[in-house]
């Protein structure tokens, strides 16, 4: 499934300059120099006639942000009246995957796209074939705190004991506060909503599985 996402961010947010952002500034001389380099050579090429090399079509200004799965939400596991067994399981759910992309260049914001591959799994415990899990994708400041903050609704109807369901996530957009503003200065975190409960659970790195075998279904 695919998911368009937008997050207002304001500007007064994201403006302090960090450590991080001073060395990118430094960075940003070294490029700039770069490019002027590049551009007195390719001023010599074009004199003499010599071949250009074609150039993409978008160069990411900087690094993009850091993208990653938040430890306490990556998985999700219910259990009946709250006891810690495999048998009490209702439903369970963990982030399996993730994969990442950025754009940006000039002083245009950053636009990040994500794809996620949750596996889903219906315990011994649960009574319908269908549930509707709920995660959320927030950007943050490194260092600091939280942008933005979003929530989405996965419902899965089981097959089988278990289901995989890819989703894409696009349209995050995060303003700069300047040109050298790079995106190494952002995180982008997803993680199910979880109970207090199930995130000690999580950090204590207990795991149960509902019944082994391999996903029969994905979804899209």
């Amino acid at each position: 499934m695919r998911r368009l996402l937008t997050f207002a961010l304001a500007g007064a947010l994201i403006a302090t300059m960090t450590p991080a952002m001073a060395q990118n500034r430094r960075g940003g001389d070294q490029e700039r120099k770069q490019e002027e380099q590049n551009a007195k050579k390719k001023a010599r090429d074009k004199e003499w006639n010599q071949p250009e090399a074609p150039l993409p079509a978008l160069r990411n200004a900087g690094p993009c942000p850091y993208v990653k799965v938040l430890y306490d939400a990556a998985r999700y596991v219910e259990f009946k009246d709250g006891k810690e067994a495999a048998g009490n399981v209702i439903y369970s759910g963990e982030i399996q995957g993730l994969s990442s992309a950025c754009e940006y260049k000039d002083d245009e914001p950053i636009r990040v796209s994500m794809e996620l591959l949750f596996g889903l799994g219906k315990g011994p415990m649960a009574r319908d074939s269908s549930k509707t899990y709920r995660y959320w994708v927030a950007v943050t400041q490194r260092n600091t705190g939280v942008i933005a903050k979003e929530y989405f609704d996965l419902p899965v109807s089981f097959d089988d004991e278990r289901a995989l369901v890819r989703e894409k996530v696009e349209g995050i957009v995060i303003p700069r506060a300047s040109i050298e503003t790079s995106g190494s200065n952002f995180e982008v975190l997803v993680g199910f909503d979880v109970t207090p409960q199930m995130a000690e659970f999580n950090r204590d790195g207990k795991r149960f599985r509902v019944t082994a075998g391999a996903p029969k279904s994905e979804s899209n």
